[in-house]
């Protein structure tokens, strides 16, 4: 996958949201919201017939296999494919869906990411859903979640990161404002500030769950393993409904 804090589809729904209010265009949107990357095809049709058709909004999921919480319905082609890719955006008014696929192209050594974004039906979504969270109450959940987990993962022991997060941790250090996580301007705060922290705890547990940390300690690595699916999917959930939060605020709704 191409190295960056924010998965694709996070920033796609936060950039075409942006171009829907007339911000930029919508040609504009692959190449400020997927910079990492050197090819995408399928997005800028979609997104330019929903925008003709009066869609203001563009929304994201995270699902994770067995959850696909905060996804519109639709058929199981939907499901399956967002479930593997982990991440999908759609429109709430008249239904439909993209989820991405990503590949490397090139020769050994000089090797570049390419991403196809696949269009699918899609049931309608309640946009109430988004306008009722409380930002306030997610961010204290998962504050209060990640100080207990973290509890969890030193009673567990083992190595619950590695080096690959502290390599995460140091690009993540070096993050000063809105502008390095590739987020367009004018962001809620405590949405901006939410996205920044959901982001970090997710590539740190993706970053934990490598299977190269497992210890020679199976109860260990068990226990450690539990511990970090449960930040996971909290920190997905989290990213998800402050992503939403915002592109509501994008498209004048809040």
């Amino acid at each position: 996958m191409p190295d960056h804090e924010l998965p694709a589809s996070v920033r796609v729904a936060l950039w075409a949201t942006a171009a829907f209010a007339g911000r930029i265009d919508v040609s504009g949107v692959a190449p400020r919201a997927l910079p990492d990357l050197d090819h995408v095809e399928g997005l800028e049709a979609p997104l330019a017939m929903w925008q003709s058709l009066g869609e203001r909004a563009l929304l994201v999921a995270l699902p994770r296999p067995g959850d696909l919480s905060g996804m519109p319905r639709a058929t199981g082609d939907l499901h399956a494919a967002a479930g593997a890719a982990r991440e999908c955006v759609f429109i709430p008014g008249l239904g439909g869906a993209l989820v991405p696929e990503f590949e490397q192209f090139g020769p050994e050594g000089d090797q570049g990411w390419a991403a196809r974004f696949e269009i699918y039906g899609a049931d309608p979504y309640p946009t109430h859903r988004v306008e009722a969270l409380d930002l306030g109450q997610v961010e204290l959940s998962l504050r209060t979640e990640l100080a207990a987990l973290t509890e969890d993962l030193a009673a567990a022991g083992g190595a619950p990161f590695g080096a690959s997060a502290d390599r995460a941790l140091d690009r993540l250090r070096a993050v000063a404002d809105a502008d390095r996580w590739g987020l367009p301007p004018g962001l809620p705060g405590r949405a901006e500030r939410l996205i920044g922290l959901a982001a970090t705890v997710l590539r740190l547990t993706e970053a934990g769950l490598d299977p190269g940390l497992e210890s020679v300690d199976l109860a260990t690595t068990s226990a450690r393993g539990q511990t970090l699916r449960q930040l996971h999917a909290l920190a997905s959930t989290s990213l998800a409904d402050a992503t939403n939060n915002a592109v509501l605020h994008l498209a004048g709704w809040r």
